[in-house]
């Protein structure tokens, strides 16, 4: 057939060949970009800002898959390095990821806000790679610096800048992004409007927190977070509440200025908050539909505030005379009516609701006014990933005869027992040798830190389990908020953390937590590594979603079993974390079986933020 022409017997030939092709291109797609990060990782000292060249040496040469080898251990083998995720992924959270919506062709009720609830992935589904820094990133700018300005390389996200020009949200000046102040109702700044409403309260010196008596409060759909900044002059602890929308950056911003705050939605599921947690509760054009529902969003609010708590709400229904705003304004009026709640100031475009102390208008409510009552055996307290309920929760035998929630005024209030310490069977002297307890752990700790850090290198805090909230507690002298988390399978003990005037949310660290990546400066893990083995979950993944919300540069606290400390060394070069000391527990400590290792996590970028830096 030497030399014939025959087009025909071609063809077969060239269909290979062009499938060979799309496969060949489809496969550097697929594994390409992911390699492409894998092999690019570089770390710091190229910058001057610390590194490990040898390590840069061998991840270079690494493939896009973790790789393991074998090191004579009982398991046999040890990891030796993570792949890098795409730069897409920078900011991923994986419970909030609308993209893993999309992929799983979730059925969610977008009027609900159900596409801004948590929905977190299978494990086949998880991301098990780093998340890289964006391109030219910097470490942070220190507390109280932050609260005003931060590096906009950090968070490269202006729109907000130019959306909100006239209400001061932020300005982008330079290498940074300034924020005044402002807010959508507070143009001239939140430092007036605060006083302004301490004024309508008639509180002395015009100060929010009344002498030490409110000190919790929720923000809801917080902007970036400048109420609750200014807030933190008046000794006020603010959950700053805002969910991943269109605003998609606000808390991200609100978490690098070092402000607290949390992701989240008032949809269907309940806030991770137990109930009589907050004193008051904002909402400044928070853009929420009160009314839905037979105002079940309302009731969520009702069931998270305090006796005696406030509802400040600015809006235009609190004060405009057009028709539809009019008609808002009664309804609304009607249904807070129901919920026996009174205004206790009305000035302007700000009206201030405020919830009863005690059971009495409840019980002398008509039969069959809506909303009912919550049936006596529901728990207001469970609320990870419990549905929200149309009803209104009603007090305890304590609060009702005490007429509020019997809490001393901060900062007595840290360290007094909590009255609901009764409801876990704890006694005074167990709280009391809590707090002591914690307070000698935190002295080891800083004692073990000093060489490593200054009076302003930590201000974001997680405490991954955190208990009665005594390590935070210990921490009241620093310039530092804490983040409590309570695992949601353990005793509910957040109420006791906002009953000393803490603040935190319940979690699963089964999955990954609301935040976004880098946004930690210290996490503390007390045994939190031993306690999700024992649930069958995998502690790399928790390696893993340590790694993305911690801050470069910042520290972990480890301390566990010898066995988990043995195993959380193996993963240090994978992570690109640095081990810093290692200490036995005191032998007159409770849990002197377990060690303490801290760990700190290096810088490192990838060869695109170097090529942008150069």
């Amino acid at each position: 057939m030497r030399g014939r022409s025959d087009g025909g017997k071609k063809k077969p030939v060239i269909v290979l060949v062009c499938v060979a092709s799309v496969v060949l291109v489809f496969v550097y797609l697929f594994f390409g970009s992911s390699n492409h990060g894998a092999s690019a990782i570089e770390y710091g000292r190229k910058l001057g800002l610390g590194g490990d060249d040898d390590d840069t040496k061998k991840d270079e040469s690494s493939s896009s898959t973790s790789f393991y080898v074998e090191d004579g251990s009982n398991d046999g083998f040890t990891p030796r390095s993570f792949p890098v995720c795409d730069d897409r992924h920078s900011e991923l959270i994986p419970c909030l990821d609308r993209n893993l919506i999309y992929q799983m062709r979730l059925k969610l009720d977008l009027s609900l806000m159900e596409h801004y609830e948590r929905h977190c992935p299978p494990p086949e589904r998880r991301f098990n790679c780093l998340i890289p820094p964006p391109p030219g990133y910097k470490i942070p700018i220190k507390w109280p610096k932050s609260r005003d300005e931060v590096w906009k390389v950090n968070i490269p996200h202006t729109h907000l800048a130019h959306e909100k020009s006239d209400q001061n949200w932020m300005v982008v000046k330079g290498e940074k992004i300034n924020f005044p102040g402002g807010g959508t109702h507070f143009h001239y700044g939140a430092d007036k409007y605060i006083a302004s409403m301490a004024n309508m309260l008639n509180f002395p010196n015009n100060i929010l927190n009344n002498g030490g008596n409110l000190r919790t409060f929720l923000d809801v759909g917080c902007g970036v977070a400048s109420f609750g900044g200014y807030l933190l002059a008046s000794e006020i602890m603010t959950m700053s509440l805002a969910p991943n929308d269109v605003h998609q950056n606000q808390i991200q911003f609100a978490l690098e200025r070092g402000i607290p705050a949390y992701l989240g939605v008032l949809g269907t599921k309940r806030l991770p908050y137990p109930s009589r947690s907050f004193e008051l509760a904002h909402c400044s054009r928070c853009r929420i539909d009160w009314l839905q529902r037979d105002g079940i969003l309302l009731l969520e609010l009702d069931r998270v505030l305090r006796p005696g708590g406030y509802f400040a709400y600015s809006s235009p229904e609190a004060y405009a005379q057009d028709e539809e705003d009019l008609r808002i304004w009664r309804e609304m009026s009607a249904l807070v009516g129901r919920m026996c709640w009174t205004i206790a100031a009305k000035r302007n475009q700000t009206v201030i609701w405020q919830k009863p102390l005690t059971n009495d208008c409840y019980l002398g409510r008509e039969p069959g006014t809506q909303p009912p009552l919550c049936n006596s055996d529901s728990d207001p307290d469970a609320v990870y990933g419990v549905n929200m309920e149309s009803c209104i929760t009603q007090y305890s035998d304590h609060d009702h005869k005490a007429k509020g929630s019997g809490l001393a005024p901060w900062p007595a209030r840290l360290t007094s027992p909590p009255p609901r310490l009764a409801d876990f069977g704890y006694s005074t002297d167990m709280f009391e040798k809590d707090t002591e307890t914690w307070r000698q752990r935190v002295d080891t700790y800083w004692d073990l830190l000093s060489p490593k850090i200054q009076s302003d290198t930590v201000r974001n805090i997680m405490d991954m389990k955190a208990s009665m909230g005594s390590f935070a507690a210990a921490l009241k002298e620093k310039d530092v908020w804490v983040m409590n988390v309570v695992p949601e399978n353990g005793p509910n003990t957040l109420k006791l953390i906002y009953d000393r005037g803490l603040m935190g949310a319940v979690h699963s660290w089964c999955e990954a937590f609301s935040t976004y990546p880098r946004t930690y400066d210290l996490l503390h893990a007390w045994d939190i590594i031993s306690d999700i083995k024992k649930r069958g979950c995998s502690a790399e993944d928790l390696l893993l979603e340590m790694d993305r919300i911690l801050r470069p540069s910042g520290f972990i606290l480890i301390r566990d079993k010898q066995s988990v400390v043995d195993l959380v060394k193996k993963y240090l070069k994978a992570l690109h974390w640095e081990a810093v000391e290692t200490k036995t527990a005191s032998e007159s400590d409770q849990d002197s079986d377990n060690v303490i290792l801290i760990v700190q996590k290096k810088l490192w970028l990838t060869s695109e933020s170097l090529r942008d830096l150069e």
